[in-house]
């Protein structure tokens, strides 16, 4: 039990974290927004927290259920801080709902695809983390977020800001979306260890 609560804490910092830079990045949605955006993942690299996509890349057989717990606690560390954000003065949930409308006119299968492409360089950007190497961090955050990539904890975060009947008029949509964008991220995560080796 001590494990679970551990690791359930460690998730929801994790997707505060996250949560956080995403709340900038609405703020400032700009190159200079998607460079702000890197502190999240310092903070979780730093801090040695649990985040999905810093994660899946790493776990051993066995651990797949693990993975899903540590998704379940970054969305509720991300609900944390959209909670703060409804609070803020910046158009927020008006930006949020713009990159999630652009994000689900791609469409779920397209969606996976390019969600491939943002958990390899956060696996990548990890494993340089871990030695005290962050400059592929600093570079990496940015270049997913202006490639379009989704990020399945950051889209959560943005998912948790926009106005309800967004929801309510694109739930089926927004659920086989995100289902899509999760499986796209763990592909990419895996997608070097799966073709060379393990990262480690």
């Amino acid at each position: 039990m001590e494990k679970w609560i551990k690791l359930f804490r460690s998730s929801i910092l994790a997707g505060f974290c996250i949560g956080i830079a995403g709340f900038g990045y609405l703020a400032e949605k700009s190159i200079i927004g998607a460079v702000l955006f890197a502190f999240g993942l310092l903070a979780v690299v730093h801090y040695k927290l649990k985040l999905y996509t810093g994660t899946a890349g790493f776990i051993k057989k066995g651990e797949i259920g693990d993975l899903f717990f540590i998704l379940f606690g970054n969305i509720i560390g991300c609900l944390l801080v959209a909670l703060i954000a409804r609070c803020s003065p910046f158009t927020l949930q008006e930006t949020a709902q713009g990159i999630l409308s652009g994000r689900l006119a791609v469409g779920a299968l397209r969606g996976g695809v390019l969600a491939i492409g943002c958990g390899f360089i956060m696996t990548t950007a990890v494993t340089f983390a871990r030695k005290d190497k962050n400059l592929p961090l600093l570079f990496g955050v940015p270049l997913f977020i202006m490639c379009g990539f989704p990020h399945c904890v950051a889209d959560a975060f943005y998912y948790l800001c926009v106005p309800l009947n967004f929801w309510a008029e694109n739930l089926g949509e927004i659920l086989i979306f995100y289902v899509s964008i999760v499986a796209g991220n763990f592909v990419g995560c895996n997608l070097f260890r799966a073709i060379y080796g393990a990262t480690e």
